[in-house]
């Protein structure tokens, strides 16, 4: 079965620990599972991490940027190494690939998004693997992802993979860190992010890369609620992608979750991001969870935050638990007056005709 695989590597995997340099055995045997599975059919995208990390060692550098600009600029030495390291060792195995660069700004504009979307499909049509990675060049605080783990499933839930594959320094993800902790029971599988809830996760993994189990987890939330099987596995050992697609229990699975969302929705749900939250009454909760309802004015019992009209927001309930996300209809000021009144009242308030609904329901989709 042709199937549509997102792998991600993590900078611990792609380099040395101590000295930074790339790992050409890791790299070799990556990129020689990679071609295989394009030859099997498969549509491959192949997220990495390491940029800044070439780039530090290539620069003589002994610790990671602390500064945007400087990380910007280490970043635009490592990437044309890296890519030259890829490109050499995917040629001689007769596979064309192509280098794509993200800001959270490529995802966060509509016509940017389908854009993107576009651009992926013709490239996996053509039997390219596309090698993404942040554009640390030009990425601003405010249109960062912060870490590759979090672009690798946004990735995916934009190409509508089956597999997400998080490669790091783990074999999988335990209960807690088993560097530090002998107690700690290895979790083979994950059928709700819920059942995490009591796990201890560490934050930050090596001294070179940013991500670290808590961003590993939050980008299983966002691939699994899009419909995508996502593993934790050990990234010095890319030959087990094949093992765990052939079946085989290896490392961490996290289990899609049976909401189907459509692109739009996916986009909403993970491309924008939130510039305010609605507080909602137990009686929209239900409307929305429930019966699929759009959201009223009548059941917002608090708004929080800066927003102008078909900005997300998310849908919170009295408790702060958010349940959806959506694009409003009404900027913050707006719903700060009309908020808790029927609909047929948002006139006379405003002194215009406004929608009806706060947030549609083909604009909404459940968290």
């Amino acid at each position: 079965m042709v199937q549509t695989l997102v792998i991600k590597i993590g900078t611990s995997s792609l380099t040395q620990p101590t000295t930074g340099q790339l790992a050409l055995s890791t790299i070799a045997t990556l990129v020689e599972i990679l071609s295989t599975l394009r030859q099997q059919g498969n549509r491959v995208v192949l997220v990495s991490s390491g940029a800044v990390g070439v780039g530090c060692a290539r620069l003589g550098l002994i610790e990671r940027p602390k500064t945007i600009a400087l990380k910007q600029a280490v970043a635009a030495v490592g990437q044309g190494r890296l890519m030259r390291i890829y490109d050499d060792f995917f040629t001689a195995l007769k596979q064309p690939i192509a280098q794509v660069l993200l800001t959270r700004g490529d995802l966060v504009e509509r016509s940017h998004y389908v854009n993107v979307y576009r651009t992926f499909q013709e490239l996996l049509r053509l039997g390219v693997i596309p090698i993404v990675n942040e554009n640390d060049t030009v990425a601003v605080d405010e249109l960062k992802f912060g870490d590759n783990d979090t672009l690798s499933a946004l990735v995916a839930s934009l190409v509508d993979a089956d597999w997400l594959f998080l490669m790091t320094d783990v074999d999988r993800l335990y209960s807690a860190d088993p560097r530090s902790n002998p107690d700690a029971e290895p979790i083979s599988l994950v059928q709700s992010i819920e059942q995490l809830a009591e796990i201890k996760t560490i934050g930050s993994g090596s001294g070179w890369g940013t991500g670290g189990m808590v961003t590993k987890i939050s980008a299983a939330q966002i691939a699994t609620g899009a419909g995508v099987r996502t593993v934790i596995m050990q990234g010095q050992s890319p030959h087990n992608i094949l093992k765990i697609l052939a079946g085989e229990a290896i490392g961490t699975q996290f289990e899609p979750q049976p909401r189907p969302i459509n692109a739009r929705q996916r986009w909403i749900a993970h491309g924008l991001i939130p510039t305010g939250k609605l507080y909602l009454d137990d009686g929209a909760v239900k409307a929305i969870r429930k019966s699929g309802k759009s959201l009223l004015a009548a059941g917002i019992v608090q708004i929080e935050g800066e927003f102008e009209s078909q900005d997300a927001v998310k849908l919170c309930d009295r408790s702060g638990h958010e349940i959806a996300r959506g694009l409003v209809n009404y900027d913050h000021a707006d719903l700060q007056k009309i908020r808790g009144h029927h609909s047929e009242k948002i006139s006379e308030i405003l002194g215009y005709v406004g929608a009806d609904t706060i947030v549609h329901r083909d604009n909404l989709v459940l968290i």
